[in-house]
Formats: C-alpha cells, sequence, structure tokens
C-alpha cells in the first residue's frame, strides 16, 4: 500500500507488499522489500536498502547506501521469521547496516527514536538500543548488546555481545569495550577502562548540580571500596535519596552476561 502523496523515483523499486505511508520520499535506485513499513515522512535516499520484517519510524532519514533489514550475520540463523524496528526521527547514514533480530535472541532488533548511526556503523541482531543515541563513524555493535538512552559510542569503537551500556555513557574512540559499563560512565582507552563519570553530558542534560555530586561520591565510593561491586551497590541503593545513584545501584544489581567494568 503506497499513500498517494509519497514520492518514489521511477527508478526505485518498491516491490509489492511494502508499506509507505504519507509524505514519504525514495530517491532513485532505491530498494524496498516486501515487509517493509515506512511511517509518514520517511526519506529512503538513492541507492539505499530497506529489506526483511522492517519498520522504519516517522520522519527518519536513510542515506546512499544504508543497509536496513538484512539478514544476522549469525550461522544459527536459519531464515526464521524475526524482525527489525527503529523509531522516530532517525538518522542513517552511508553504508551504516543494521540487521533483523535472531529466534533465539528475542526476535526482534529495536533502535529507539532520534538516534544518529553515523557512517559505516554497524548494529547486529538482537541489539536494544534507546532513544538520543549516536554512534559514530566505524563503530561496531554485535549481536545482543543493550544500549540505554543518551549514549554517546566514538568512532571505531567495539562493543562485545550481550554487554549492556548504562544511560548516559560515552564510550571514546577506538575503544573496545567487553563488560558492561554503568550508567553516565566514561570508557575509553583501547582495554575499554572505566575512568570516570560523563560530567559533561550530565550537565548538558541540566542534571541538578547535587545529584551530580552525589554520583560523584557514590562513584568514588564503588572505586574504594573492597567490597563486590554488587554489593557496594546494594548498600548504595539502600542508603540514597538521589535517583542518579539508585539508577546505578540498580544496574549492578541487576546482574549482568559480561561482568562490569569496575571504577577507578
Amino acid at each position: 500500500m503506497i499513500d498517494p502523496s509519497a514520492r518514489i523515483h521511477a527508478t526505485a523499486i518498491v516491490e509489492p507488499g511494502a508499506k509507505v505511508g504519507a509524505d514519504c520520499v525514495i530517491g532513485p535506485y532505491a530498494i524496498i522489500g516486501p515487509e517493509v513499513t515506512l511511517a509518514e515522512g520517511v526519506e529512503v535516499k538513492p541507492h539505499a536498502l530497506v529489506t526483511g520484517w522492517t519498520e522504519i519510524g516517522a520522519g527518519s532519514v536513510i542515506f546512499s547506501f544504508a543497509s536496513v533489514g538484512e539478514v544476522p550475520q549469525d550461522l544459527k540463523y536459519a531464515g526464521e521469521r524475526t524482525r527489525l524496528i527503529v523509531g522516530e526521527r532517525c538518522r542513517i547514514r552511508e553504508n551504516a547496516t543494521i540487521h533483523i533480530g535472531t529466534e533465539g535472541g528475542g526476535g526482534v532488533t529495536r533502535v529507539g527514536n532520534d538516534c544518529l548511526i553515523m557512517a559505516s556503523a554497524h548494529v547486529g541482531h538482537d541489539a536494544q538500543i534507546g532513544n538520543n543515541v549516536i554512534l559514530a563513524n566505524y563503530v561496531g555493535v554485535a549481536g545482543h548488546v543493550i544500549i540505554e538512552d543518551h549514549v554517546i559510542v566514538g568512532g571505531s569503537a567495539g562493543l562485545h555481545q550481550f554487554i549492556r551500556v548504562g544511560e548516559g555513557a560515552m564510550i571514546g574512540a577506538l575503544t573496545r569495550v567487553a563488560h558492561d559499563v554503568m550508567p553516565y560512565g566514561l570508557v575509553s582507552a583501547a582495554d575499554g577502562t572505566l575512568q570516570g563519570l560523563n560530567l559533561i553530558g550530565l550537565k548538558r542534560r541540566g542534571v541538578p548540580r547535587e545529584e551530580i555530586a552525589a554520583l560523584r561520591a557514590a562513584y568514588k565510593r564503588l572505586a574504594e571500596g573492597e567490597a563486590a561491586l554488587v554489593d557496594l551497590a546494594q548498600a548504595l541503593g539502600q542508603e540514597t535519596d538521589s535517583e542518579v545513584v539508585a539508577q546505578v545501584a540498580r544496574f549492578f544489581t541487576e546482574g549482568s552476561q559480561r561482568k562490569f567494568l569496575r571504577p577507578t
């Protein structure tokens, strides 16, 4: 079903069954697969591919040569019916790749609203990306990774499968991240060391000064404590009146499939 207001170039291929919403723009030589749904105002630029059981949210733009909704790079994938959901107002830049999910990973790869996925970045199968996330050029997000809201990942960083990156964290360029990153953490260096807090990000988001002070004190306690991180976090959660500190405490007490980066 194609809305009459959609503008589709004569050389574009929109396969039967695709749903193209109002005011969509599909450029020259773009390809839209038969199970794709484009919400209102989506733009697919020349030579881009949108395929698979894929939904693209309103106002999103997919740039040239991006490949969105292809099958996973997982040898266990056997053609099962899985999907990709991209939120509203996302920007998926040139040569970026985002894959559908796998049955074993929950069946859905998800990208939230207002995300920027820069050129040649990759989002693997079953990844769960929150809102307002920025993945810089050549970032590699492996399968099953969870990235919470307002995270920034620097260019050419690599995120190991099954890790979690907490809200508001920042990961530096050329960084290998193999363990979970606490909310508002700042990770850098080739070996992915947790080196402090993303204070600039906290200030830009308007987090009150007293909350930032409480978080800095909590970070120091986690870094200097000799007990297990989970025990330290549990104690923090029971004692604090700060919402951001409580959020950090919950992150550690929810458990991990890949262990945690320890504050230094």
